[in-house]
């Protein structure tokens, strides 16, 4: 396998997508997983809080007192209903993903749970602790079922086989993976090779012998379970498949098929494949995250990149330029800026536009071409009438008492017209007709375009800012109690 051309910086705490964790101690994201729907995503924080995330990164809801202290790993239940956390605050808890509220808490480990898993078909949880020790939980009662303790070291991974659920996968500080089958309850394999403590383990999602690793060096490692790839020296050892007594065999050595000794510079803190199987992503605590893919049939190399061989070897044959390396670094961090410049650009636009959807919205006597078919701009509003400020006249001057009176008898009289105007001919029947609609011109359609029926919340009636239509004479009071301006259910003004 080798590192893909272009390398990318994580850059998700940086642009403030998973910031939200980060307060003023600097407490950053130390876990997160994807539920099966790929509908949300959950992290949790060094604090002991855990957020709800959708796929854009906005942060919807978020259980602050989850646990006491870091959470280091977090896994989802088949269906997505529940997840289950494991803390430094040694314990693990079970989660109702709706309701947000802890279920279950899970104890008997003696120090920081570093690792867990949700098994894929089966009712059966696992978890790996600083105290060297796998254990294995019934979710319906809490209970512990049994412990393992092949480890001499920190537990980093437990991995569950996505293909063979038999089968479960472990790394340690110990410098060893350990692949364990459900059915005896015991290690069969032993992966061995790092030299410094193994920080990740990931399955491949089709190949069940295909396993991955990442060491604290930086190295990563693919082993093949059914090749044990012994150095030379080194004494074969059976499967314990293969012996007439598999329960107390002991475990096959295997070795990796393939070596990364310098896929990053520092630790290899997660791991993950494709679903396709096609690519794994490696995140290290280098700041980069890289992908890897296998090898064009026939190359050979790759073997002598920078990633297989070192920066300084590869430099020597040619096959690196360091000057280079730092350069495209360079281009890659400008066109990253000048994109979020440009995002930010167009946000700003967006949010000063006056129509939702469309930008640099015409001013006042520019005409808005594909909006209303025949008409220009928008009109301004009518002028208010003379010596008023755009309000119906106000009542007459009137005793308290008399107005009470009146108000009890049911009738008022009606006020005087408007200044220049007589009064108006009372409406046949009594009541006002309702106002046509907005599209009296029979040659035009009977109701408003989609692509600007938002600027319009009743289509019975002008959008704002457009004279009203075939109304009755400007100043004539509305229908409704005689004299009163407001509605049935409204006090006068």
């Amino acid at each position: 396998m080798y590192g893909s051309s272009s390398l990318s910086r994580i850059t998700a705490a940086a642009n403030g997508e998973i910031q939200a964790h980060y307060d003023q101690f600097q407490a950053g994201v130390t876990s997160a997983a994807w539920s099966h729907s790929h509908d949300w995503l959950i992290s949790g924080g060094q604090k002991g809080d855990v957020k709800y995330w959708r796929p854009n990164f906005n942060n919807v809801e978020t259980v602050d007192d989850a646990h006491q202290e870091a959470v280091r790993d977090l896994t989802w239940c088949p269906n997505d209903s529940k997840f289950l956390s494991a803390s430094d605050d040694t314990t693990l808890k079970i989660f109702d993903f709706t309701a947000r509220t802890c279920e279950m808490v899970l104890t008997g480990h003696g120090w920081d749970v570093k690792s867990c898993d949700w098994h894929p078909t089966k009712g059966l949880l696992v978890s790996g602790s600083k105290d060297h020790q796998v254990k294995f939980w019934d979710p319906r009662t809490g209970r512990c079922l049994t412990t393992l303790h092949t480890h001499k070291n920190t537990v980093t991974t437990t991995k569950f086989s996505p293909v063979n659920t038999n089968l479960l996968g472990t790394s340690s500080r110990d410098q060893t993976g350990r692949v364990f089958d459900l059915r005896m309850m015991r290690d069969i394999c032993i992966l061995r090779g790092h030299d410094k403590p193994i920080s990740s383990l990931a399955w491949h999602p089709l190949h069940s012998n295909m396993i991955s690793t990442g060491s604290e060096d930086g190295s990563l490692y693919h082993y093949l379970l059914d090749e044990p790839n012994l150095p030379a020296g080194q004494m074969p050892t059976v499967a314990p498949y293969g012996t007439t007594d598999p329960t107390n065999a002991p475990a096959q050595v295997i070795f990796p098929a393939h070596k990364i000794q310098y896929a990053h510079g520092s630790t290899i803190w997660s791991l993950d494949w494709h679903p396709l199987g096609h690519i794994l992503a490696s995140g290290s605590k280098d700041n980069f995250t890289r992908f890897w893919s296998r090898a064009r049939p026939g190359e050979i190399n790759y073997l002598k990149d920078r990633f297989h061989i070192g920066e300084e070897a590869a430099e020597a044959q040619g096959t690196w330029n360091r000057g280079f390396g730092r350069k495209q670094m360079r281009e890659e961090e400008e066109q990253e800026a000048q994109a979020e410049d440009e995002s930010r650009m167009d946000q700003r636009q967006a949010a000063e536009s006056q129509i939702p959807g469309i930008q640099n919205t015409a001013t006042e006597g520019q005409g808005l071409p594909g909006l209303l078919p025949g008409i220009g701009a928008l009109q301004p509003p009518p002028p208010p009438p003379p010596n008023a400020s755009g309000a119906p006249p106000a009542l007459p001057q009137m005793d308290p008492g008399r107005l009470a009176a009146m108000l009890s008898q049911g009738g008022l009289p009606p006020p005087p017209p408007p200044p220049g105007q007589g009064q108006q001919p009372p409406f046949p029947h009594g009541t006002q007709p309702p106002p046509p609609p907005f599209f009296s011109n029979p040659n035009m359609p009977g109701s408003i375009p989609p692509n600007i029926a938002h600027m319009f919340p009743n289509p019975q009636f002008p959008p704002p800012g457009m004279p009203p239509q075939n109304f009755g004479q400007q100043g004539y009071p509305p229908s409704g109690l005689p004299g009163l301006y407001a509605g049935a259910n409204e006090k006068p003004k």
